[in-house]
């Protein structure tokens, strides 16, 4: 258990060393990122901490974006994440991917078809990183999303529209819809961080942990990969 800027340092030394090594090695580091208030603590550190490492190797792919959100609208994913990391570590938008946020129907699924294969040419995701929702989702993978699932448009969760209220200026204005990277896509990634904070966590944290391993808490899906790590802090942590 690590307070939230102890965690966040010490999550952002290992993504920085990762992309160190994959520099000397003279191959691409591909980044799994995720969005929301848990994770900008450390990519704040990974701002601070990556002044003089090499990053033209680095690609960034971002779990999942609002359908229906422009690029340049100052709610979506794209947005926030220019603002407080690929702006200032200098990563360009051809090398910073998001899932695709716009379209509908059947020509939607086939550009998230498209996305998963240049996903795969990529090579797959080396560090994922993700938090976990208050409904256990990950990503946009809300409770009954497929263990095997992949890129897709998906129905946001109720509890998951209200976290999201006050970003948006009210429930209502709030997308009903999304596009995530799947549960599956997600465990094909060579390694999990997981960061989680606040006792508003605690009890789905504590299913996903402990309790079946059930489509209706999707965290519960990182039991099944090899390289998972957590950081939790106190008021988070499940009671031993």
């Amino acid at each position: 258990m690590l307070p939230r800027e102890e965690a966040s340092r010490e999550l952002a030394r290992e993504v920085l060393g990762r992309i160190a090594a994959c520099a000397a090695e003279g191959r691409r580091c591909v980044l799994g990122l995720a969005t929301g208030a848990t994770p900008r603590a450390l990519y704040a550190e990974l701002v601070r901490g990556a002044r003089g490492l090499d990053l033209g190797q680095v690609v960034t792919v971002n779990l999942d974006e609002y359908l229906g959100l422009a690029p340049d609208d100052p709610r979506s994913f794209r947005s926030e994440m220019r603002a407080v990391l690929h702006g200032p570590l200098g990563i360009p938008p051809e090398r910073a991917w998001f899932p695709p946020s716009d379209g509908e129907g059947a020509a939607l699924a086939e550009r998230c078809a498209e996305f998963e294969a240049r996903l795969a040419e990529l090579g797959g995701i080396d560090l994922q990183v993700l938090g976990i929702g208050r409904n256990g989702h990950l990503a946009f993978n809300e409770p009954g999303a497929p263990l095997d699932g992949r890129t897709r448009e998906v129905l946001l969760h109720e509890v998951t529209r209200a976290d999201a209220a006050a970003a948006f200026g009210g429930l209502e204005r709030v997308p009903r819809r999304a596009v995530t990277l799947g549960l599956g896509t997600i465990l094909e990634a060579r390694a999990l961080r997981v960061m989680a904070f606040g006792a508003s966590k605690r009890e789905v944290v504590a299913r996903a942990l402990a309790g079946p391993l059930d489509t209706a808490v999707p965290a519960s899906a990182l039991r099944l990969h090899g390289d998972c790590r957590l950081w939790l802090d106190a008021s988070c942590a499940p009671h031993p």
